[in-house]
């Protein structure tokens, strides 16, 4: 055989050999270069890995600037506190530049202003622990420190965008109104960079900084839009928009300002750089105030007044009433509009009342409950006077009445939103009574009544005082007897006729026919056709007196009950006397059935025995 070749090293074999293995000492810090703007702070990251000794390592800091590449310059140290050369010593001693351990392998470099001389290499270096020097004992970090030529300003709201004065100016915004402020903001950095544009808001007279500053709105250095945590609802609405506008323009609109948008305005601008191993870092940061804010809210403002003043009127009378909204309210638009409506209560009553009619915020008059069928407008008469007027009061009308206005702002979408609300003082109204008097009679005609009979039921009706024209209506009623008590509140309608002369037939107990007629000009009667047990009850009579208007609406002026009307169906004599007979007779049918049942059984058996003998 021949001889063998020599084999090549394996690549462990070949570490080995060269001194290094998997154990070695290896100082990590970020890759570069790193760009930062004078001014700025600045965080270099150092940790160290494959030592040998204590967990918790030294780590010592050089400069090497670009005039003079070879010269380092100590920074600081963790071990010695007289490291620092005179350059950077009082800057150390200040806390300026200050070496913060992370753990006990790990640290980082904190400069809070960086100066121009600041730029170079920077060099992280571990004094060795290990028992042979093996591996790296240091990591090196170019950083590039810009110029700031970041800019930013307030521009005015209008629509060319000029640069406003240096004193902040003050707005005045009404509730519900639009706040559009601009803000511009540059940079001519060489580098490739993305600014991010924030809009926030301060309370009033707060100082300018970042725990006093709230984030409404910004554009992130992705281009995405983001809203602080207080307006992510109204972003997500619509009611808050950022815009850019141009190459340096932006844009902030809050819809339907609120109580709470008041304060000062500040839009802060800041640059990004992506560093080489791709993660983004704030490299700038300027902030500019843009105005001091005032919301004028609608509550505030909101005032109702009512007139002419307490009124003393007739039945039948017109009743108007003015309502005069007022107060430094913007003119109803596109961001405020309001409502306007009438309330009365009864004399004596609590609370705010009934609504009697409205305007709503469309302008589109409506009546409340009660009221439908009457004659009763709702009008504008002037910017901010509303008129209600009844044609014909009636005496239920009297009471107090108050104007209640409601103030709403559109948000997105034409949603509208309650601000503020204001009542009127009470303005009481004074209906005069008719002083009608009624009174009625009822009675039974022909005293007693029998069953299959018609009972014919009379009232006569008695007027004194009150108005020409005055109409009644009767409508005749009966009480049963439930559990051998009488109870007005189980009353049934059997009948009537109304002051129209229509006829309003109710439910009779019996269920058979019923006759309701005006056998005079103040004399009704009631009739029961063929009356039945069930018929069995007291009856008795309501009239009313009523006046109709020139409006032709009806409103009762008096009412008046009849005394109690006994009816009770007796059964004829005749009837009782033909019971016995038919009992009688019954009786006599059963007994002769018996007897000649016992006869045909008897016969039938001495048959049966004769039979048997033959």
């Amino acid at each position: 055989m021949g001889a063998l070749s020599p084999t090549p090293p394996t690549p462990v074999l070949l570490l080995l050999m060269l001194g290094v293995g998997c154990c070695a000492r290896e100082v990590l810090v970020p890759e570069g270069p790193l760009y930062r703007v004078a001014g700025t702070a600045i965080s270099i990251s150092c940790n160290v890995t494959g030592y040998e000794g204590p967990a918790q390592q030294d780590f010592e800091w050089f400069l090497y600037r670009p005039e003079a590449p070879e010269a380092a310059l100590g920074i600081i140290s963790t071990r010695d506190s007289r490291f620092s050369y005179a350059v950077f010593g009082p800057r150390v001693a200040a806390g300026e530049i200050q070496v913060q351990r992370l753990r006990g392998d790990a640290v980082v470099l904190k400069i809070a202003h960086l100066q121009a001389q600041d730029a170079g290499v920077y060099e992280c270096y571990t004094p060795s622990t290990d028992a042979r020097y093996l591996g790296s004992y240091s990591g090196k970090v170019e950083l590039r420190v810009l110029p700031d030529v970041l800019q930013v300003s307030a521009t005015s709201p209008g629509p060319r965008g000029r640069q406003a004065p240096t004193s902040p100016p003050r707005l005045l915004v009404h509730e519900g109104q639009e706040l559009a402020l601009g803000c511009l903001a540059r940079t001519s950095t060489q580098k490739h960079t993305h600014l991010a544009v924030s809009f926030g808001r301060a309370m009033p007279e707060a100082p300018m900084g970042r725990r006093t500053l709230q984030e409404v709105v910004g554009l992130r250095p992705d281009l995405a839009v983001e809203a602080g945590a207080p307006y992510a609802e109204r972003l997500a609405a619509g009611e808050l928009q950022l815009s850019k506008e141009g190459a340096e323009r932006y844009r902030m609109v809050v819809g339907g300002a609120q109580a709470e948008d008041a304060g000062t305005y500040h839009c802060t601008a800041a640059e990004w750089i992506q560093d080489p191993d791709g993660s983004w870092a704030q490299i700038a940061e300027k902030r500019a105030v843009l105005a001091h804010v005032d919301v004028q809210t609608l509550s505030s403002q909101l005032a109702v007044a009512v007139g002419p003043g307490e009124r003393r009127i007739g039945p039948g009378e017109p009743l108007e009433l003015l309502c005069n909204v007022s107060g430094a309210l913007p003119p109803p638009g596109h961001h405020a509009v309001y409502s306007v409506g009438w309330e009365m209560a009864p004399a004596g009553a609590p609370g705010p009342g009934r609504l009697v009619a409205q305007l709503d915020t469309e302008g589109v008059g409506s009546l409340g409950p009660g009221y439908e069928g009457r004659h009763i407008a709702m009008e504008k008469v002037a910017s901010r006077t509303y008129r209600l007027r009844l044609e014909a009061v009636q005496p239920g009308d009297a009471g107090t009445y108050r104007c209640l206005t409601k103030a709403y702002v559109r948000g997105f979408g034409a949603r509208l939103r309650e601000a503020a609300s204001a009542r009127s003082r009470p303005l009481p109204v004074h209906v005069r009574e008719e002083g009608v008097v009624l009174e009625a009679v009822a009675w039974l005609a022909g005293g007693a009544v029998y069953r299959g009979e018609t009972a014919s039921l009379l009232c006569n009706i008695s007027v004194r005082g009150g108005p020409s024209g005055l109409r009644l209506a009767t409508s005749w009623w009966v009480e049963r007897a439930e559990n051998g008590e009488l109870s007005s509140a189980s009353a049934q309608l059997v009948g009537g006729v109304g002051q129209d002369g229509v006829v309003k037939l109710g439910v009779r107990p019996g269920g058979g026919p019923v006759s309701v007629e005006l056998v005079a000009p103040r004399s009704h009667r009631l009739r029961l056709h063929n009356l039945g047990p069930e018929d069995e009850g007291i009856y008795h009579c309501a009239p009313s007196a009523w006046v109709q208007h020139a409006d032709y609406s009806w409103y009762q002026v008096g009412s008046a009950r009849s005394g109690p009307v006994t009816v009770y169906p007796y059964t004829h004599a005749l009837d009782t006397l033909f019971m016995p007979l038919l009992v009688g007779a019954g009786v006599a049918l059963v007994t002769g059935a018996s007897i000649l049942s016992t006869i045909t059984c008897c016969f039938m058996k001495r048959l049966q025995k004769r039979s048997h003998r033959c």
